[in-house]
């Protein structure tokens, strides 16, 4: 039987890590309350302090001593490799958070983003602790976790008219992006890969089933 991953870190400190990537999920609901333009500015200062950070980390060793003397027991060991000199997670929140409220309309901006931190915090948690059988690049209790919680997800996140036709959109969104978390292993970060992937499905399967559809959301600041 193929060896399923484990993971880099102890399930306990996956714990932790989830924990801060779930706080995560106050960007898609502040970003409801506000304008693009004003969203926009505030992630591309934290994308921008993130990756001084992320940077200063390889190349001072004594920034590099205090970060992972804070950070060091939950990042992931493709994180500290100082020849790859790989991004960290939270950086790729940042980033892939203010690539996807610059691209997408809010409404599938929401989506998209509450279905990665929300799906893929919970399909790590259950594929390392319980998953057993080996499906493309990771298990299949943890791909399966991660469409049934992105299915849910989609039941609450923001709908444009209230057509049944959008949660069959979203559902199609959320198998992509189970699909896609599962392969994106070692290849691109699935901070950014989920996302953007779930967001371009969502938003052609839009113009495609709803082409008369305005995609923003009424009474809400764009």
């Amino acid at each position: 039987m193929t060896q399923i991953d484990r993971g880099t870190i102890l399930y306990k400190d996956e714990l932790l890590r989830k924990s801060i990537h779930l706080a995560s999920l106050s960007i898609p609901i502040i970003y409801y309350f506000i304008p693009t333009n004003t969203a926009a500015i505030i992630l591309a200062v934290l994308a921008g302090l993130a990756l001084i950070i992320d940077w200063a980390r390889y190349l001072s060793p004594e920034v590099g001593k205090i970060f992972y003397k804070i950070f060091g027991f939950i990042l992931r060991e493709h994180e500290v490799d100082h020849q790859k000199r790989n991004l960290n997670g939270a950086t790729y929140v940042f980033i892939s958070a203010l690539i996807g409220v610059l691209i997408f309309p809010k409404p599938i901006f929401i989506s998209a983003f509450s279905i990665l931190i929300i799906s893929d915090s919970l399909a790590a948690l259950i594929g390392r602790k319980f998953g057993k059988r080996k499906f493309l690049s990771k298990s299949f209790e943890g791909t399966l976790t991660f469409f049934i919680s992105a299915c849910i997800v989609i039941l609450f996140t923001p709908k444009i008219g209230k057509f049944p036709e959008e949660y069959l959109i979203g559902v199609i969104g959320a198998f992509v992006g189970a699909i896609v978390e599962n392969v994106s292993f070692k290849l691109i970060d699935d901070n950014l890969s989920i996302p953007i992937a779930v967001g371009f499905t969502m938003w052609g399967l839009y113009l495609a089933i709803l082409p008369q559809l305005d995609l923003t959301l009424p009474n809400v600041p764009r």
